[in-house]
């Protein structure tokens, strides 16, 4: 019956991630999972997460255990139903072996590429088929495509992918193709030019959200679709102690505050979390410009630009995803998506609702673009 027998395995999480560590198991042994279903928690070195279920069935075993530091792939559970005996569970997991990455694999694992757009090197990696309209994740202020940890594979699992760093941001170089919206779209324009795309589905959280929604609107022939999470854009107030806090902080006891207004759950922001963004903060170059870019579009706690009639204009379906508990853009802005847009509040998610409730924005995005 070695068919009927189920693995539950270390996920991948993100572009780089090569092991986790099990915090905990959220499921007893006998217990009937569901898919989508928070199974157990396991940390890597930039978030930690519930693992949830792809499948359905009965967890009959349990074989990682707290502490343990295991590979991608790696079995931490089994799942089978109760005529399957528990030989037949010991001899499947005695003769279960990690599987190696292939070629292909290993060669997919070493995705980052840079090019160079108007003078700006920029960092970026594609996952997923060749065939078929790419979607291309878009972070917001201050972020990098490390904001996508949770999102990029499984929609790749269907559609291209490419992610990317804006520029000033993450492992692309430090400086700016200007300090307006307009700008930040065309640049993205120019970028998808360098890589050979002609259109693109835009997923856009926050600031990226903004971006997006104006690249629809300056250049709606190279949008397909946009999926916008917590955007920038749909109303004039934003966290302005978020922003001034975040461009400012020098220490991990000065940036932990800041980072938490992010999460539903601020237990989310891990050391490492912090000690990365301190990293990039102290990158030459990096704290001058953010503070720039968030004055110039976020003056006086005020978002300066608006995208909800250039989007409505460019007639493209729009699905807009927003964290009940927004603490930097708030929810109720939602109300402002264009006429048509589908919108969803998700419970239990702040401004990083991509992370917080990656299955349910993942199913959301993945049935948009298929739509």
């Amino acid at each position: 019956m070695a068919g009927q027998i189920t693995p539950i395995v270390m996920p991948k999480w993100g572009l780089s991630m090569r092991e986790g560590t099990v915090n905990a198991w959220l499921v007893e042994e006998g217990a009937t999972i569901g898919v989508g279903m928070p199974i157990l928690d396991v940390e890597t070195d930039k978030l930690a997460s519930a693992v949830e279920a792809a499948d359905a069935g009965l967890l009959r075993r349990r074989i990682a255990q707290a502490g343990d530091v295991l590979p991608v792939k790696a079995l931490l559970g089994v799942m089978a139903p109760a005529e399957v005996s528990d030989a037949e569970i010991d001899a499947y997991v005695a003769a279960y072996v990690v599987p190696t990455a292939g070629e292909d694999e290993e060669e997919a694992g070493a995705v980052f590429q840079t090019v160079t757009v108007d003078g700006i090197g920029v960092r970026y990696a594609r996952r997923g088929p060749e065939a078929g309209t790419p979607v291309l994740f878009i972070h917001g202020f201050g972020g990098d495509l490390d904001n996508w940890l949770f999102n990029i594979d499984a929609v790749a699992e269907h559609s291209p992918v490419i992610a990317f760093d804006l520029p000033g941001h993450g492992q692309s170089d430090a400086k700016l193709p200007g300090l307006s919206l307009g700008a930040l779209a065309a640049f993205v324009a120019h970028f998808l030019d360098a890589i050979n795309v002609r259109q693109a589905h835009i997923v856009g959280h926050s600031m990226g959200g903004a971006i997006g929604a104006r690249l629809a609107g300056d250049a709606p022939d190279r949008v397909a679709r946009l999926a916008l999470i917590s955007p920038a854009g749909f109303g004039a107030e934003i966290n302005q102690g978020y922003i001034e806090g975040f461009a400012n902080a020098q220490s991990r006891r000065e940036l932990k505050p800041v980072l938490e207004q992010l999460f539903a759950d601020p237990a989310l922001v891990s050391r490492q979390m912090l000690d990365d963004m301190l990293k990039y903060k102290r990158m030459d170059g990096v704290e001058p410009l953010l503070a720039d870019l968030g004055a110039a579009l976020f003056k006086g706690g005020q978002q300066v630009a608006r995208t909800v009639e250039a989007l409505a204009a460019a007639g493209k379906p729009v699905l807009v995803l927003w964290g009940r508990d927004d603490r930097v853009i708030p929810s109720a802005h939602a109300a402002n998506a264009p006429e048509g847009a589908t919108v969803k509040i998700l419970d239990g998610a702040g401004h990083m609702a991509m992370l917080e409730k990656a299955h349910e924005v993942n199913a959301a995005i993945k049935a948009h673009i298929g739509g």
